[in-house]
Order: C-alpha cells, then structure tokens, then sequence
C-alpha cells in the first residue's frame, strides 16, 4: 500500500500536474472564430502575467505551494528540476486563466483587469488561508466569465441589433477604438473557456503545499505567529485560553511535583 501511494504522488506530481497546467496554457488563449470557424491563439498580454506573479505571491503567502519544499535541497537534481517545471507550467497556466476570462480589447478588458489587480492586491494584505483563497479564486473567475461569455458574447454577437447592443455600441465606442463587432467569436469558445477554468481548479485542488510529507518545512516561530495573527478574533480567543491552561496546568503539576519532593526528602 506504501508503495502504491507513493507511486500514486508521484505521477500526480511528475506527469499529471504538468499536463493540466500546459493544458490550461495551450486552451488558455485559444478563440474561435465566427464566420470561418478556425481557431485563433492568442498570446497572454502583460497584465496577465503581472495578475498570475500577484496569484502566485498569494499561493506562496496562504502556503497553498510551500516553494521551499518543492525546491528543497534535500531532493534530487532530477526532482528538483521537475518541480521547478511544474511551478512553472503553474504560472502560465494562471496567466492564460486569466487571458481565457479578460476581454481581448476595448474598455471592458482594462475595467476587468483592474477589478482583478484590485482584489488580488488586497488579499496580499488581509488574513485568509488556501479554502479561502480558491473560493475568492472561483468568485473572481466566475465573474469574468459571466461578464465576458455571456454578457459582453451577446453584446458583441453579430445579427443582434437589439436596443441593448445599440447602447452598449453608443458607450463603447468613445472609450475604445476596437469596433463590436471586432471581438466576435464563436459560441465555442466560451465552452474552450469553461474547459480552462475547470481544469485549472481541478489541477489546483490536485496540487499539494508540499510534493511529500517528509520534505515539508519544520514549523518555525515566525511562522507560527503569523498564522496566529492570521485567525479571526474569536480563534485568536480560544488559542490564548488552551494555552493559559495549559500553562496553568503545567505549573499546577510542577508545584504537586516539588511538593511531593519536598515531603518526601
């Protein structure tokens, strides 16, 4: 069973994990035509890898990726290199999610794109840990997603001419010198979209903090204090009480120990 398990972590680690995440690199950018139907790949603009830098800095921060543990020392040059190769197949993967939701010109994309720096720039200051930090991950994605696969796909979608399209034409077009119609593509390429996405939270819920039990960092008091800081008020309440009585527990069965000695003598 041992042997089984570790074989499982493994590929997990050294097969699987690299595979999801160039998946999600490659179908990140992928478009879909509309009138010819062929597929368009576009390359992740700056902002993106400026997003998945900031995403991967919060991953390190909740220690959802202990890079210390993936980049130990300890390991082989072999397993180093393999980890180094799936924390990067890590970041770009991030930076074509990102690509996959944002808008691909025109005022929209930068209202986006901003809404994302925003958060991810907050959360680099507040307490949270990795649930936390994939539920934020999910709102964020899913709301790019609405707005730009269903939202913006039917504003954009040629034949329309709705009174809704008219007026998002009438505000777009001061701010922006991409025309609507510019950014139309296929129904599919919201399905390549979704693809990405899923496959992106599969492969982070498959990703572990550290790739074996044995390699992981030895909590350290900074560390410890951190995570302390980190919990709401009232976990912070409930932690300083265990540990006051258990100090006054100890120092109960200290002074019952010298007691005894001293009776005893």
């Amino acid at each position: 069973m041992t042997d089984k398990r570790t074989t499982n972590r493994a590929l997990v680690r050294h097969v699987l994990l690299p595979t999801i995440f160039l998946t999600v690199a490659l179908t990140g950018g992928v478009r879909v035509a509309a009138e010819t139907g062929a597929l368009v790949f576009l390359p992740p603009p700056l902002v993106t890898l400026l997003l998945a830098l900031m995403l991967l800095a919060l991953f390190v921060r909740g220690r959802a990726v202990v890079v210390g543990a993936w980049l130990s020392g300890e390991l082989s040059a072999l397993a180093v290199v393999s980890h180094a190769l799936t924390l990067a197949a890590l970041f770009f993967a991030s930076a074509q999610s990102f690509n996959s939701v944002l808008p691909d010109a025109g005022l929209p994309r930068w209202m986006l794109s901003f809404f994302f720096l925003w958060t991810l720039w907050q959360n680099q200051f507040s307490a949270f840990d990795a649930r936390r930090l994939l539920r934020s991950l999910a709102a964020l994605f899913g709301t790019a997603f609405v707005v730009k696969h269903l939202l913006l796909a039917s504003l954009y979608a040629t034949g329309g001419g709705g009174w809704l399209r008219q007026l998002a034409g009438a505000l777009f077009e001061g701010f922006t010198s991409a025309a609507l119609g510019g950014q139309a593509y296929a129904p599919a390429t919201g399905y390549v979209s979704f693809f990405t996405l899923a496959l992106y939270v599969c492969g982070l819920l498959l990703m572990p903090p550290a790739p074996e039990e044995g390699t992981r960092e030895p909590a350290r008091a900074v560390d410890i204090i951190e995570m302390f800081r980190q919990l709401p008020p009232g976990d912070r309440e409930r932690v300083c009480a265990a540990i006051l009585d258990e100090g006054a527990a100890e120092v109960t069965q200290r002074s019952i120990e010298s007691t005894t000695m001293s009776d005893e003598k």
